[in-house]
């Protein structure tokens, strides 16, 4: 028989979803935002409604799903599948998933993981990071955390939310608070969503930018930085500074500490360097931080900085590679 397995990639903005064929093949795709007002148990019916409809549309029953893959931007108690918190989605907290979507899938194996683990797995197995022994995949998004690999298995931890490195703390009390609760996180310097935030603060201590009228009184993106940041907006060019300056800090943090030096990112603030220009110059932000990390790096080993191979699928790729 050939079975299916659906990979769900949960982030902060998107819900992806793929239908996986028993080749790992994707032959279906579907997505939606993610509701960040949702309850959990409103949540995951959504996520239970869309994969009832990917099967239907794949003419799938019960049994011929190997299982369900979901990589959510938690800390994921692995074993039971309890989601303990969610940063970029509060109200997802202390719920157990698992269970919950088993028993409204009829008993459907489901298994779900930190998306960075889910990442770094699928970029291990099926894109830059084949061929190294240890890897560190490094989602730079909505949220910064990191899935580590170590002699070639997913390293978890004792309670299976290893590698939330964008939680470390650099700056003790000192910037905006962020979705973990604390002040000073690398995250709250230097991730998509928190960026926003500072430049939000920024303009109302009455700093000129502009970033608003770009985002038409709505809400500043990562695209009107990129916009702004061409048209030579001072307090763009801040706001990119201080995320490469903390992303340069956070990957040197993470190989001082475990000596692994094959980095592989991905992300959507990878796509904000493909728009940004100086002086007519293209900037790419893993050049930048990476100019960060070796004036603290003081030895000349090669380190490598890589870019995610596997483009939009990687999440999904990952969370079906969880069945497998």
């Amino acid at each position: 028989m050939d079975l299916h397995t659906i990979g769900i990639d949960v982030g902060g903005t998107k819900t992806a979803y793929g239908l996986l064929n028993g080749q790992k093949e994707i032959v279906r795709r579907r997505s939606h935002p993610s509701d960040d007002t949702a309850s959990p148990e409103e949540f995951f019916d959504t996520i239970v409604a869309n994969i009832k409809d990917l099967m239907a549309a794949g003419g799938l029953k019960k049994e011929d799903i190997r299982g369900i893959g979901i990589g959510m931007p938690s800390f994921v108690l692995f074993e039971e599948g309890r989601i303990i918190k969610t940063t970029n989605l509060t109200k997802i907290h202390d719920f157990p998933a698992r269970s919950y979507l088993m028993e409204k899938l009829g008993g459907i194996r489901v298994l779900i993981d930190n998306d960075s683990h889910t990442g770094a797995i699928a970029e291990h197995r099926q894109g830059a990071g084949q061929g190294f022994e240890n890897m560190i995949y490094c989602p730079i998004s909505t949220g910064i955390s990191s899935g580590i690999i170590i002699g070639g298995k997913l390293f978890r931890g004792r309670y299976g939310w290893s590698g939330e490195s964008g939680h470390m703390i650099v700056t003790p009390d000192d910037g905006v608070e962020c979705g973990c609760g604390n002040r000073g996180c690398l995250m709250s310097w230097s991730s998509g969503s928190m960026i926003v935030k500072h430049i939000e603060k920024w303009i109302e201590q009455g700093e000129q930018s502009i970033m608003p009228q770009l985002a038409g009184g709505g809400k500043i993106t990562a695209f009107h930085i990129g916009s702004a940041y061409n048209a030579g907006d001072a307090l763009a060019r801040r706001a990119y500074d201080q995320m490469v300056k903390y992303l340069g800090i956070w990957i040197y943090n993470l190989y001082v500490t475990l000596n692994i030096n094959c980095f592989v990112f991905g992300g959507g603030l990878l796509k904000l360097s493909q728009q940004l220009m100086d002086g007519g110059k293209k900037t790419a932000i893993l050049e930048d931080m990476k100019e960060v990390f070796d004036g603290y790096n003081k030895n000349d080993m090669p380190v490598y900085f890589k870019e995610a191979e596997l483009g939009d699928d990687f999440g999904v790729i990952g969370a079906a590679e969880l069945l497998f």
